[in-house]
């Protein structure tokens, strides 16, 4: 393999076309790159928010460094309870040879937003197989989009929205990644979602999904953060590429690094409004760099990458 031309889109659902929420992780196993994303029904008119409900996670591979995904289906065996039940906007981290896996959960397909929510953990060996192993004791009965980083003392920390609190940041501490203790705020200045922790060029980031773009923060040990600018908030022109990007993901490898996210293509006014375009969304990669300082992400630039 070697680097490659970005291309856009870099992957759409084909059943449901409404991929959202991505994560990137290695295989260790079949030795490829997997996003493991919220597969959103976008091509299913409700009547209500049933199509962003009843979601499984879908499963794309890559063996070409990350330029070609192929669809895989969809992780099973997740049921914790009978009947059609709702996941969200996995992490999946990679310790001591075995997967974590904390995903969002919903019981049914509800039509409203107005239902309990909970963070599940998970574990697996081969990312087929998941063993699920609880619920995470968190600061309310409405939290979602977990991530976990390192944190400079050895322990790991797990972020996540609270939706009961104001839909601030909170994190809880864990030195083995089953047991998390002391939810605390994080980023309480306003409402918002889909906190990615990751570190690169000397300092931790924190992105967080404001509905117009990602909102940045910069740390020196991953506790207290400063606010810094926004990305992915000015449409790109690439193919589907356009309107904010939202819930992102960060893989960091050397001195590069690269950013997963959605977009709904179909919201900007020139298309013909549907509920097909307004649903439906595409996965994108580009490049993250650091200047002054700051986190800049060009939607523009022409680039070549390879996922190592």
């Amino acid at each position: 393999m070697s680097k490659q031309l970005v291309h856009s889109p870099l992957f759409r659902d084909p059943i449901y076309d409404g991929a959202a929420d991505p994560v990137i992780i290695w295989n260790h196993i079949e030795k490829q790159w997997w996003m493991i994303y919220t597969n959103r029904r976008a091509n299913v008119k409700t009547t209500g928010f049933e199509w962003i409900h009843g979601t499984d996670l879908g499963v794309a591979s890559s063996n070409d460094g990350g330029h070609t995904f192929v669809y895989r289906g969809i992780l099973e065996g997740l049921a914790i309870e009978p009947g059609r039940n709702t996941f969200w906007a996995p992490e999946i981290v990679y310790e001591k040879e075995v997967y974590h896996m904390y995903v969002s959960y919903v019981v049914g397909v509800p039509s409203t937003w107005n239902f309990e929510r909970h963070i599940l953990h998970y574990t697996s060996k081969n990312l087929w197989d998941w063993e699920y192993i609880g619920r995470l004791p968190l600061s309310s009965n409405r939290c979602i989009d977990a991530c976990v980083h390192k944190l400079p003392n050895g322990n790991y920390g797990l972020w996540y929205k609270d939706e009961v609190n104001e839909s601030h940041t909170y994190m809880v501490e864990s030195s083995d990644l089953y047991e998390f203790h002391n939810p605390i705020a994080v980023l309480e200045e306003f409402a918002h979602e889909g906190p990615n922790v990751f570190r690169f060029k000397g300092f931790y980031w924190m992105i967080i999904d404001t509905w117009k773009g990602q909102g940045v923060y910069r740390s020196k040990d991953a506790m207290t953060w400063i606010r810094c600018n926004d990305i992915l908030s000015e449409t790109g022109n690439k193919e589907d590429d356009y309107g904010f990007g939202y819930h992102a993901d960060v893989h960091v490898q050397e001195d590069e690094a690269y950013i997963f996210y959605f977009t709904h293509p179909g919201r900007i006014p020139c298309v013909e409004e549907n509920f097909y375009e307004q649903q439906r969304s595409s996965l994108q990669i580009r490049r993250l760099t650091v200047n002054n300082g700051e986190l800049s992400c060009d939607r523009e630039e022409e680039f070549m990458y390879e996922l190592i």
